[in-house]
Formats: structure tokens, sequence, C-alpha cells
């Protein structure tokens, strides 16, 4: 009887296309992809570096999986493993832990499924960690996160991405429109491109060979795929011209998702942040011109040292004045090796919270008055697979989450809807105004 293995992801959308190219990995070596609860032989954890309480997430995360299957073999594997090793080698039942390179490499390494006495740390240092490894997510019928870059080249003064996955590369053009068919055949509809600094693609052996918009240009003649989708895009990488194309294009929706940080430019300045709020200004009209029913949405974090009260009002106003559709609201937390950790100026715990919590009520009133100028109008909704109490879900291009009446002939189909009112949990009821689109 062959072996099974099951997987945990902690964090963002690359970890998420990551753990599938492990998956993939795993299934050719003959394992058995099972649920977290289905007693697998290996669970695979993918961790992160960037939330809060990495260690206590890893941590609970072993100790449900020994109640489930005592006897498996647990590798972590991700930004956190390759920032602490030790740390977590450490934890009790966990038996290996591989660095940014080796995870790639995780099926040549568990030869042997005996529980380790301690656990066994292939950790490379960040630097030699050179290698492109592509991945896409696979499992959602919907849509794919298809990896086109990874690491980072910049330096900000919060960030331990660059120590996690090293600097920035990216795959060819090429391969990435052969993944991009092989989605398609899967029958997906819908692809979110996904990296670190998906900006600055094109790096490749240390040298720019392409530029994301070669790349954006090339997967808009991939046959088959609907909808492509930016996942997050630096605001001085989001070129005039890449607005431009996006909004004439055959598959890519108008849809941003593009980090500001702070509203305050001396707390971006503090940041090293490579712009300052002028600059996003003129990137959402830029966006807001061509595109009005353009969906945006901003990364922000509350906290940073040396964040007055002034500076947080400061940039309350910035984001209440700005034509923006949604928050993700990040609460600073400090990360060790990091320039912003030894900064003066630390922003109490209640104060970062009150923060949080005043821009995430703003989120929602921006979330709704965008979703309001939609009312009325007729759009095509990519219908997701959950059915909650009868209900469905699904989402417009420019990302309107709509509700509608569950109906299993609608999964992953993409249909016309009018938009007719906002429910109060914040999705958007629709009546259905045509047939299916496609299948």
């Amino acid at each position: 009887m062959g072996k099974k293995v099951a997987f945990y992801t902690l964090g963002c959308k690359l970890n998420y296309s990551e753990t599938s190219a492990i998956g993939r990995l795993f299934a050719q070596a003959g394992f058995e992809t099972v649920e977290f609860t289905g007693k697998p032989d290996v669970y695979v954890i993918n961790t992160c570096s960037v939330t809060e309480n990495a260690d206590k997430k890893c941590r609970k995360v072993v100790k449900e999986a020994l109640k489930h299957s005592p006897n498996a073999y647990i590798t972590i594997v991700g930004c956190y493993a390759q920032l602490k090793p030790k740390e977590i080698a450490e934890i009790p039942g966990v038996d290996m832990v591989l660095g940014a390179s080796e995870k790639f490499q995780i099926v040549d390494y568990i030869t042997d499924l005996t529980k380790q006495e301690k656990a066994l740390v292939y950790n490379q240092p960040i630097a030699e960690a050179q290698a492109f490894n592509a991945s896409y997510s696979y499992g959602d019928r919907t849509r794919t996160f298809l990896k086109v870059q990874d690491g980072c080249d910049y330096s900000c003064t919060f960030c331990t991405i660059p120590l996690a996955r090293g600097t920035s590369r990216s795959d060819t053009i090429e391969n990435i429109v052969r993944q991009a068919n092989e989605i398609a055949a899967s029958g997906v509809k819908e692809i979110v491109l996904t990296g670190v600094n998906i900006g600055d693609f094109g790096i490749r052996d240390g040298k720019r060979q392409d530029r994301f918009l070669d790349l954006v240009k090339a997967l808009d003649e991939v046959e088959g795929i609907h909808r492509i989708r930016i996942s997050s895009i630096e605001p001085n990488l989001l070129s005039n011209e890449i607005i431009e194309f996006v909004a004439q294009s055959k598959r890519f929706v108008p849809h941003f998702h593009i980090p500001l940080q702070s509203g305050s430019n001396k707390i971006l300045a503090l940041m090293r942040r490579r712009y300052r709020r002028e600059l996003y200004v003129e990137r959402i009209a830029a966006i807001k011109r061509i595109m009005p029913d353009c969906c945006i949405g901003v990364d922000v974090i509350v906290g940073f040292p040396g964040e007055t009260r002034e500076d947080f009002i400061d940039t309350y106003n910035f984001l209440n004045d700005l034509d923006i559709s949604y928050l993700h609201v990040f609460t600073y937390s400090e990360r060790e090796n990091t320039p912003a950790a030894e900064m003066d100026g630390s922003v109490p715990g209640s104060q970062r919270a009150d923060r949080s919590r005043m821009l995430h009520i703003l989120s929602d009133k921006k979330r709704r008055a965008f979703y309001q100028t939609q009312l009325g109008k007729t759009t095509e909704v990519l219908f997701e697979a959950d059915n909650k109490d009868g209900q469905m879900h699904g989402f417009t291009p420019n990302y309107v989450k709509i509700q509608a009446k569950y109906d299993p002939l609608a999964v992953n189909e993409l249909r016309n809807v009018k938009l007719l009112s906002v429910l109060p949990d914040g999705d958007v009821e629709v009546e259905e105004v045509a047939e299916v689109l496609v299948h």
C-alpha cells in the first residue's frame, strides 16, 4: 500500500502555489495526498515569516498533526524554516527542516520515514538560493495561483522576505506561458499571478532579461483562460504602459492590489519604500481615468516605529480621500534582523490595535461605497464551489463578491448577472440575466 502525505500552508498565495508544486513531487514519487485528518505517513507544513506568531502557529499545527497521526514524519518548509531552522528543529515532533532551496528537493531528502530523535536540518545560506522553482496551485477548480517571480532586491526596513527568499529572480516567459496552457487545459478559468515582487519580473542570473509588461502581453494571448488577475504590484513598478494594456486587454481584469504601507511621507522614508505618497496618488488617478470601475486594494501597516498619532491621522485622511476599494491592514510587529526592530519610537500595542480597528472600519466603508457604485450594472460572475447555507459566491472581473442561491451547475461557470443590492454581510445580491457564458 502506498504512503500518504498531507499538507498545511501558512501565509501567502505564493506559499499556496509552492505547496501545490511540492504536492506534485510527492504524487510523482507515488504518494497519495490526503486531508490533514487522513492519518498520513508524512506531514509537510509550509510556514510564513510575515504573519505574527510564526513560532506559535507552527507549534500548534505540529501538535494537531501528531494528534491525528502520532507516528507521522513531520517536515517543516517555507520562510520561517529558512529564517529560524534551529528554533523549529527544537519543536517536539519535528523530524526535518528544509530551507528555501532544499524544499523543492523534499522527496530526495525524505528517504526514511523513521521518526527522528533530533530533527534533521538542511538549510543553505539564503545568498546561495539562486534557482527559480516554478509552481502553481492546484485543487481549486475556479482559479490557480501561478508563481512568476521569487525573492526581492528591495530593502524595506520592516521586511524579512529578502532574508527568507533571497534576491529577485524569475522564470522565462516561455515557461510561464507553457504552465498557463497546462492550467487552461485543466479547466481552470482564472489565473492569479503571484510572486514576492512581481512588478520586478524579468531578472535571471542576476540580469534583467524581460519586463513584467512583456509577460502580461504574452499571457494575454493564452487561449482557454478567461481571466488573469495581478495579485499585488508595487506603485513604483506599475507603469502607465501596464495600466493602459490592462484597460484594453482580452484577459486581464480591472483589479489592482497596490501596497501603500503608509500615507505619511515621513513613515515611508523610515520604511525605505521606493516612492512617496504623491506618486501613489498619480497611480490611482491614472487607473481610474481609463478604468473608472477598476477595483483597487491597498496594503497598509499601522504602528510602525516613529508613527505618531498625527502620522496615523495623516494616513487615515489620505486613504479616506483616495478612490480605492478596500484595505488589507497589517499591525506592525518586530522582526529580528530588520532595521525597524532597532528603531526608536515604538508604538504601544494598545495604540497599534486602535489604529488597526479604525482602518478596518474604513475598509468596510470603502468596500461598501465601491459596491454601491456597481449596483444596477450587468457583468459576469465566475462562481466558486462553496455552498454555505444554500448560498454560493463568486467574483466579478473587478472583484465584487456576489452571493446567489446555490446551483451545482453554476460552479466554475461564467454567468451574466445584474447587481441588485449590497446585503447586510457585505456581499452583493444578483439576478441572472442571461444563460451561461462559458461552461
